[in-house]
């Protein structure tokens, strides 16, 4: 073979070896192309909640994922957050599901488009349990929510003292952010009680004779002494009808809020001189006591006519209600009846436990 056959060969060579490079070249950069929009660069197997606390870089992110047991090709990743431009993400919560191109997991980070999530607000509990249930859901933290329902300032704007405004945390579920602060999800539950609450309820208050916040104020009472749906227009009805006549309420929540705890009352107890103790004082108590759901509003702005005027309660859950106070305190001693045959079984049931494990023991 002589020189110009071998140069000849040499080039076709070096030609044949850059088209190979170019094709591998090529190949890589399609590959990763592809993954940048195609779903199957990541891959999450079950729902994964992904929580970014502050800003985050890429670097971090990658550690978040391996934590939460995502599998990560961190060279290649980098490379698809220097070309897509995305070097940081939004704090907040976000749901993961399925596959995900780079393109779609990094630009919905990067724009921190979080998904909701489901608050449930419970009827007639505590400020502190409120507390405790919504804020485990937010970044904020417990104390920062409570001071919102004591601000000043915040009630100013409203128009309403504390125990108004907590009246108002409807019971129901909303969407909400993590990302949202104390103010704009309390704000967002005002406005879904204002979007609740018809301008009939309002009316229907004033033909009575009250303002909506003294309607809630009894709806509370009414919140903590059902427990069954059906029941609420009785009691209702029942405190109606002891107001009417000028009678206290006698109703044992309030004592139970005087108290600031709720467990079975002792006789003592009744006479705890608290403005909200309505053994001792007549009518509606300074304000709500709890927050009261929908029904209950509804039940206490339309209750059930009828005579009663006592009640106590059954060994069923609900109440036994009575016209006189003869007839309640014939009803009242079934209950104490009941309720020591209660005890009387458990202390018996505690006795053979406790006569079984001394039997088994060597």
């Amino acid at each position: 073979m002589n020189l110009q056959q071998q140069i000849a060969l040499s080039k076709s060579e070096l030609i044949s070896t850059l088209l190979i490079f170019v094709v591998i070249v090529l190949s890589v950069i399609s590959s990763r192309l592809t993954r940048l929009t195609s779903d199957s660069a990541l891959v999450f197997e079950n729902e994964t909640e992904l929580i970014l606390e502050e800003r985050t870089d890429v670097e971090k992110l990658q550690q978040h994922l391996s934590d939460l047991g995502v599998e990560v090709d961190e060279e290649e990743m980098d490379w698809a957050s220097a070309l897509l431009g995305w070097k940081t993400f939004s704090r907040g919560r976000y749901l993961l599901d399925g596959d995900y191109s780079y393109n779609g997991l990094l630009s919905k980070l990067g724009r921190g488009i979080q998904d909701p999530e489901n608050i449930v607000i419970l009827p007639g509990i505590t400020e502190e349990r409120f507390v405790e249930m919504v804020s485990g859901k937010f970044y904020f933290q417990p104390d920062e929510l409570s001071a919102i329902l004591s601000d000043s300032t915040f009630l100013a704007e409203k128009e309403l003292t504390e125990g108004q405004l907590f009246a108002r945390m409807l019971p129901e579920t909303y969407l909400a952010y993590w990302t949202n602060s104390p103010r704009e999800f309390v704000t967002k539950v005002l406005r879904e009680f204002d979007r609740a609450i018809p301008d009939s309820f309002y009316t229907k208050a004033e033909e009575m004779g009250y303002s909506l916040d003294e309607i809630l104020t009894l709806a509370s009472i009414v919140e903590w002494e059902a427990k069954f749906t059906e029941e609420k227009p009785r009691i209702s009805g029942l405190y109606w009808n002891r107001l009417n006549r000028g009678m206290r309420l006698q109703a044992d929540p309030t004592v139970l809020y005087a108290l600031g705890e709720r467990r079975r009352l002792l006789f003592e107890d009744y006479q705890i001189d608290h403005p909200y103790n309505t053994y001792l004082r007549r009518g509606l108590p300074p304000g709500p006591i709890t927050n009261p759901s929908f029904s209950t509003i509804e039940a206490t702005l339309f209750p059930e006519d009828h005579d009663y005027l006592y009640m106590v309660a059954n060994p069923e859950g609900g109440h036994t209600f009575t016209k006189t106070f003869r007839e309640h305190q014939v009803e009242s001693e079934k209950w104490r009846i009941w309720i020591r045959e209660q005890y009387r079984i458990k202390r018996q049931r505690e006795r053979e436990e406790a006569q079984n494990i001394d039997q088994e023991t060597p």
